[in-house]
């Protein structure tokens, strides 16, 4: 009885399986076509995404340019208020603790920033002239503003 029992347990466990596969389909896994669809599927999300976030750092070096320049300029009007003079260069602000640094253009990576220097006093008790405005560096074009960065 034990010898039969053996030989009933492996035809019925083909049997099973048969009956499992002819309800669920003979394939096993996936077919050319289904992994090619997918696969386009996921390159073309690829694709958009990459598009947005090449265009979000954009607009994240932008908004740290425009944020710069006003703390450029706020610190040269300070040091032009408090001391009477411009200052000569932009490391004056830095001498003078009006700055910690000198930031980087986040569109060059490099501390160019373009002083402009005027011939017109910025407060009536200023006594000599020198750098009264700062633009970036960069001669590039903002694609959003339609305007090179170094005008603003």
């Amino acid at each position: 009885m034990n010898s039969a029992a053996r030989t009933e347990k492996p035809t019925s466990r083909i049997a099973a399986t048969n009956a499992l596969r002819a309800r669920h389909g003979a394939s096993r896994g996936f077919t050319l076509i289904e992994l090619m669809i997918v696969i386009s599927i996921i390159l073309i999300l690829m694709t958009i995404g990459i598009g947005h976030y090449e265009r979000t750092i954009l607009r994240a070096r932008e908004a740290t340019l425009r944020s710069d320049l006003k703390v450029l300029r706020d610190a040269i009007q300070n040091y032009t208020g408090d001391k009477e003079a411009a200052p000569n260069s932009l490391d004056d602000l830095v001498t003078e603790h009006y700055i910690a640094k000198i930031p980087d253009d986040p569109i060059t990576g490099a501390p160019d920033w373009v002083p402009q220097n005027c011939d017109v006093m910025l407060s009536v008790d200023q006594t000599s002239l020198g750098i009264c405005d700062v633009h970036a560096g960069s001669d590039a074009i903002s694609p959003f503003e339609n305007t090179p960065y170094s005008s603003w």
